[in-house]
């Protein structure tokens, strides 16, 4: 039986955006949920996964299955006729959401074959989960030039993904000098120090 107040260990992996550490600099994170297929897990629990590219955009997205347009609702159910009137349409407003693109989470091997019903397409769009208060704020800070929201990392949370999501704005050409320069600074420290010992 576990001790109270140990973690357990994990050998799930941690996917992290290292390129996104170097060309901006990062103001704000939020922790959000993601929707995942089942092959996707798998893939992402094997580390198969390139944030390299990837990027966040808070848009509108599916309400009831259907895309929703942006400054529109989209139409739900109709309640039932009453005798003399006329039905009436309701429309709801599609809520902003939190949205992953060009993150490639290669094919999971065991789920068959390209293109089979288990299989996942590996770019495809994802759907990150917060509050409304959360997207409501990053949509404020982005609307900012020069700001955009960028993943940073991949990883597990009392099993279920996690994609933490940085506010970020972009480094000028002296920045990763500067960037550069106290990497290397750091590392003759390092070297310094292990000599020493």
């Amino acid at each position: 039986m576990a001790a109270k107040g140990k973690k357990k260990s994990s050998n799930e992996p941690t996917i992290e955006n290292r390129k996104a550490r170097f060309d901006y600099a990062i103001i704000d994170t939020v922790e959000t949920g993601m929707v995942l297929t089942g092959s996707e897990v798998k893939s992402v629990r094997d580390g198969k996964v390139s944030l390299a590219e990837g990027y966040v955009r808070v848009e509108l997205g599916m309400v009831k299955g259907k895309l929703a347009q942006a400054g529109r609702g989209v139409k739900t159910n109709p309640p039932p006729p009453v005798a003399g009137r006329r039905p009436v349409m309701r429309i709801r407003p599609a809520e902003p959401g939190l949205w992953l693109h060009s993150v490639n989470i290669a094919e999971y091997a065991p789920a068959g074959a390209s293109g089979a019903a288990g299989q996942h397409l590996p770019t495809r769009t994802r759907k990150l989960l917060a509050h409304k208060k959360e997207i409501a704020k990053l949509a404020k800070e982005v609307s900012i030039k020069g700001m955009t929201l960028v993943p940073l990392k991949i990883y597990f949370k009392n099993g279920k993904a996690k994609c933490l999501v940085g506010l970020a704005r972009g480094k000028s050409h002296e920045d990763k000098r500067d960037t550069i320069a106290k990497r290397d600074a750091q590392r003759d420290i390092q070297r310094a120090m292990s000599r020493r010992a």
